[in-house]
């Protein structure tokens, strides 16, 4: 099967081959820090090996627990924030139809909870649950965290209310810690089917966990096909000792390079619409691994070419201070093309008979080509195409990617300690007990 492939020559001008040979050694060196297991945050490596080393038996209960939801759930809403939500969702909005319908849908349709405190959402989705049946995974470790405790507590009232507290149970599925927890203790006091999340996979690397493969198998896609990719390119970056060989290993470095030269943000680009919430988990990975000890690249997004006409201008002339990594799709499922019209008032018959794939990948080289020439450095990132293997790989790719690039700017890529500090402040102004003034 065709994998993903890594493009570094509209880097030329930035990055000399003999500072990749240079850096080569660090990268390595990086490398075996992550799979021996010896750098910092070495507790939380339980991912490295995840797509070989999960249960089958955990795939198979996913499976016979969406074969039970499925006839009774018109919907399946997933309750978490950050990585116990952005995985999943990067995966069902990049395979799922931009025009996707619950009504007509052999599947539940997947919405989402817990990653919001707007009251308006919340209003909307309760009276959303009152219309259509559904069921409920609520993912947390530690089942405290305040955004998606308060939306469970708002969906398990809810859910009680219309099904009762006995059928409601059987709705709830539980993904959060093996044995303790806030979540733990209620899903075991009320009876709900639970899965582990691994004391040793932190969250934004937990898409391959039941944390993601049960909303995607819920979505109607194929979790088998999607570790089957992340097992192949583990294998990749696993085997593989040079840059050119092993694409995780050559980003991690340019990555690196770039920074080190003053590029201080990255943009992960895209020029296909449903990919946008793998930029929003990328995004999350990078910023919580990196972003530390006042050191780490910004992680950016843009989708093309849509953010053209809104930030493309400053990506064109405006500071000096990113790089840019475009997200390629090769093949898409569909075709296209423009038709002709006698009149040409719009003057693009020049175009008729291409596909909009033969134009949008030219507008992604134009794209690239401008942006090169206004002194900023691009990488490319090819995928075949958009499906369930593709993105397995992609998945892992850039987690292994993330915890050498970690490693070679000197930080702990699998803690955030600056996350608490936000909660403290809203805690005190709440009035949580023991956060008082």
């Amino acid at each position: 099967m065709s994998s993903i492939q890594l493009h570094k020559e509209h880097l030329q001008q930035f990055i000399t081959s003999e500072e990749l040979s240079n850096i080569s050694k660090e990268t390595l060196a990086a490398k075996e820090t992550l799979i021996s297991c010896t750098g910092k945050g070495n507790d939380f490596l339980g991912w490295i090996d995840l797509p070989k080393t999960l249960s089958p038996e955990i795939v198979s209960s996913i499976k016979k627990d969406v074969e039970v939801l499925t006839p009774k759930s018109k919907l399946f809403v997933v309750v978490g924030i950050g990585g116990s939500y952005l995985g999943a969702r990067a995966v069902i909005e990049a395979l799922q139809s931009e025009f996707a319908s619950m009504e007509k849908s052999d599947h539940p349709y997947v919405i989402y909870a817990g990653h919001t405190l707007s009251e308006d959402y919340y209003h909307q989705l309760l009276q959303m649950l009152d219309s259509h049946d559904y069921a409920v995974a609520v993912i947390s470790k530690s089942g405290t965290t305040t955004e998606p405790a308060v939306a469970f507590r708002i969906i398990k009232a809810h859910l009680e209310h219309k099904y009762g507290k006995a059928n409601a149970a059987e709705r709830i599925i539980a993904i959060t810690d093996a044995r303790r927890g806030a979540l733990h203790d209620i899903a075991q006091q009320e009876g709900y089917q639970t899965y582990v999340i691994p004391d040793n996979v932190g969250g934004r690397f937990s898409v391959l966990t039941p944390v993601g493969l049960l909303p995607i198998a819920m979505a109607g896609y194929d979790i088998d096909k999607l570790l089957k990719g992340a097992c192949d390119m583990r294998d990749i970056c696993i085997n593989n000792n040079t840059l050119e060989d092993n694409p995780a290993l050559m980003y991690a470095a340019i990555r690196n390079l770039l920074y080190r030269k003053g590029r201080k943000v990255e943009i992960l680009e895209n020029f296909v619409p449903n990919l946008k919430y793998i930029s929003e988990w990328w995004k999350q990975l990078y910023g919580e691994s990196e972003g530390k000890e006042g050191k780490g690249i910004l992680p950016h997004s843009l989708s093309f070419t849509t953010d053209l006409h809104s930030m493309g201008q400053y990506v064109q002339e405006g500071e000096r201070l990113m790089f840019e990594t475009v997200l390629s799709v090769a093949q898409p499922h569909n075709r296209v093309e423009i038709p002709m019209d006698a009149q040409n008032l719009d003057g693009i018959n020049y175009l008729v008979g291409k596909s909009l794939t033969e134009i949008n990948h030219n507008a992604e080289l134009g794209t690239i080509l401008a942006h090169v020439d206004g002194g900023v450095p691009v990488l490319r990132i090819e995928v075949p195409t958009v499906d369930e293997y593709v993105l397995g790989q992609l998945i892992y790719f850039f987690e292994f990617a993330c915890g050498v690039s970690g490693y070679m700017l000197g930080v702990n890529p699998f803690d955030q300690p600056g996350v608490e500090a936000y909660k403290k402040n809203m805690f005190r102004l709440l009035g949580k007990p023991g956060y008082e003034k």
